[in-house]
Order: C-alpha cells, then sequence, then structure tokens
C-alpha cells in the first residue's frame, strides 16, 4: 500500500512537466515512441545523476531492485539498458537544452536577491570553460588533438547563486574566445574573464553593447598612459590609470581608453594587472570582481567530482551532449529545490544525502536533518505534539 510520495518523486514534482511537455512536442521527442518516453528518459538519467550510476548496466539493475515503487517514481516499466541507450543516441539533445534553458530562468529568478558583498546593482557574470578529455578512439568526432579527443563546456555563470545562465558544449578545438560571439549581452552587466578572452575587437562590441567587461592584461600589450588616477598603496592599489592602445590593429579594434588597474596581492604577493571599461567603480572593487571570478572555476570542479560528465553512457555526440544537458538540468533543480526549501545545507549535502534515501516515502524537508519541516500551504498538519503539556 502507497503510504506517500518517494523522495525522487518529491524532487520530479519540482520541475515544470507543463513546460517540459511542449519542449518536446516542439522537438518531436515522443513521436513513434512505445516505451520509455522524454519524461521516463529523464527521469532516468537524473535517478542516474542522483544515485552516481556509472553505466547504463548500473541503472538498469538499481532500478530494477526497486520494481515495486517505479510507478510511482513516474515509470511504466522497467527500464532497459538498451531501451535507454537508444533513447540517448536518437533523441535530440536540444530537448534537454531548451529544458536546461527553463529551469535556469526560474533559478536565477529565485537567487535575484543574493548578496555577493560587493555593493552592486550590476549583474555579475564570470565566463571560463573546462574541457572534458575522452577517448579519441571512442569519441571521434570530438576533435582536440592528433591523438586526443575531448569537449569543452563554455559557462558563463551568474555569481549570485552560481547558476549557469548560458552554456555551449563543443569539441575541444573551439577556442574560448569565440564564446563571445555566442553570447547575448546584456547592457549594464559586467563579464569577468580571463587573459584567454582578451581580444579587443570582440571586447568592443562588449563595450558598444553597453556592458563591463574586467580581464587580465596581456604581457605584450602595447599602450600608453593618458591619466593616472590617486591611489592608496596600503590597499595593494599600485596604480590606477587610463590608458589607450598603441598597436596598429588593437588600436584600431579597440579605439576607446581602457582602464588599467595594477594590484599587489597581499595573500600571494603576485602582482597582477586588470583591464576594464569601468571607469567609475573603485580600484578595489574592481579586484574584487577578479577575485569572484574564481567560483565558476569552483562550479566545474564540483560537477566534475559530483555529477556523471566525466565518464559517458554513449558514444555519440547527441548521447554525450543529452547526458550533459541533463546534469546540468540536475544541478540546477538542487539548487532551485535548496532556495524553495530555505534549506541550510551546501548543494554537496543535499546530494550526498539524496544519493541514499531516493526511495523513502517522507516528507522531503525531513530528509534533511539541519533543516525545519515546513508543511506547504494547504496541507492540513494533525500531528499531535509529544511535548504539549
Amino acid at each position: 500500500m502507497n503510504t506517500g510520495k518517494t523522495l525522487f518523486a518529491q524532487i520530479m514534482d519540482f520541475l515544470p512537466w507543463k513546460t517540459f511537455h511542449r519542449i518536446v512536442a516542439r522537438h518531436g521527442g515522443d513521436k513513434g515512441v512505445r516505451s520509455l518516453t522524454c519524461a521516463e528518459q529523464f527521469r532516468a538519467m537524473a535517478f542516474a545523476q542522483l544515485t552516481y550510476r556509472e553505466s547504463l548496466r548500473d541503472i538498469e539493475a538499481c532500478l530494477l531492485a526497486q520494481a515495486a515503487k517505479l510507478y510511482h517514481m513516474g515509470f511504466r516499466e522497467p527500464v532497459a539498458r538498451s531501451t535507454l541507450a537508444d533513447a540517448n543516441e536518437t533523441r535530440d539533445w536540444r530537448i534537454w537544452e531548451a529544458f536546461a534553458g527553463r529551469l535556469i530562468i526560474q533559478a536565477r529568478e529565485l537567487y535575484l536577491s543574493e548578496d555577493l558583498g560587493l555593493d552592486l546593482t550590476n549583474t555579475v557574470y564570470a565566463l571560463d570553460s573546462t574541457t572534458i578529455d575522452l577517448c579519441l578512439s571512442v569519441f571521434p568526432w570530438a576533435h582536440f588533438r592528433t591523438t586526443k579527443a575531448a569537449v569543452k563546456m563554455h559557462t558563463l555563470l551568474d555569481l549570485k547563486g552560481s547558476i549557469p545562465s548560458f552554456i555551449h558544449v563543443s569539441d575541444g578545438k573551439l577556442h574560448d574566445v569565440h564564446a563571445l560571439d555566442l553570447l547575448e549581452l546584456e547592457a549594464g552587466a559586467i563579464y569577468v574573464m580571463d587573459r584567454g578572452y582578451v581580444d579587443f575587437a570582440r571586447l568592443h562590441a562588449l563595450h558598444l553593447a553597453g556592458a563591463f567587461f574586467v580581464t587580465r592584461a596581456k604581457s605584450n600589450m602595447n599602450w600608453h598612459r593618458v591619466y593616472s588616477m590617486p591611489t592608496d598603496r596600503i590597499t595593494g592599489i599600485i596604480c590606477d590609470q587610463r590608458i589607450a592602445l598603441d598597436g596598429f590593429y588593437t588600436r584600431q579594434d579597440y579605439p576607446a581608453q581602457l582602464r588599467r588597474v595594477r594590484f599587489n596581492d597581499p595573500e600571494t604577493g603576485k602582482t597582477l594587472i586588470f583591464l576594464t571599461n569601468q571607469m567609475t567603480l573603485p580600484a578595489t572593487t574592481i579586484c574584487a570582481l577578479y577575485k569572484n571570478r574564481w567560483q565558476v572555476e569552483l562550479f566545474f570542479k564540483w560537477i566534475k567530482q559530483h555529477l556523471r560528465i566525466k565518464r559517458f553512457f554513449g558514444t555519440s555526440e547527441n548521447a554525450v551532449k543529452t547526458q550533459i544537458w541533463i546534469a546540468v538540468s540536475v544541478y540546477v533543480l538542487v539548487a532551485i529545490i535548496k532556495k524553495k526549501l530555505q534549506l541550510d545545507a551546501s548543494l554537496y549535502t543535499l546530494l550526498q544525502i539524496l544519493s541514499v534515501t531516493l526511495f523513502e516515502k517522507m516528507p522531503l524537508q525531513q530528509a534533511f536533518p539541519a533543516g525545519e519541516c515546513i508543511l506547504p500551504e494547504g496541507v492540513p498538519c494533525n500531528q499531535l505534539n509529544l511535548f504539549t503539556i
């Protein structure tokens, strides 16, 4: 007898299923499907991410072991690994990209009031990429080097909540700077990136769009000082200058003035030189913005350690992108649950607890000991207080 929903079913209830079915219909994902619909495929792949399954055989065996609960988890029948493999190979990966995009919009709205600690009203993004190494003989389509294959995740991370607002999955040969061509630039936003993205023509396009950037200067940059602003060296700011570029091509690519901030990091003793088109913020804020860029590195480290995006269940490009986008969806879904239930636990802790309790039947918040159980509105509470006098 079913006395309640499993934790897995409760997690899936946080997903906007009406939106999901519209996306599936738009791409014809369920056209001619007799078993394992797109919704069931997503549930099976999400289960693999939440429970750290390593292969299709693992997914099949673990779900089969809980056959009596599958119906209440959203599966009409046990999931065969061959059927799931075929679905990952043939169903358009853009279904999962579009669905992840919808979840990202929802998550960013929830984290809109997060404080970066920088006293800024601007949206701050960190742009970077990570490389996922693959075997060339197994993934010949993922061009990288003559003896190596790889895919890249180009990611624009909203630093409020560490939610990825843009992700592009490419083969390993696509240079990082080309990701700037794919962005929908947001006027007033601040884009923080490392030296790999220094391309003055592209940076000028970002400047003309009304956006700001903070990056590091290359050592061979040809420039001259236009004006120096007073600085307090106690803060680590050695100089704060307005400069113009002198190189023949760079002067044409970026004809406007730039701001150059030289900073001595008291923690490491290193001297860093920043370039930006933001002329009004204090120099210390410019340095703090670049320091916050490290969040995107932590994001890459986190998803590689705690989600399944280094070992793939299929070898085709479609299967790899399907798995990556569903992993992103799971990451964002857990972030949404954390915010909606106002849980203090970290995403790592949430995933660890969920990985061993997915088949339990209890209110979702009771699975997290640090959180106080708050019943949703409209749900009657007839539980007596044991300690009422």
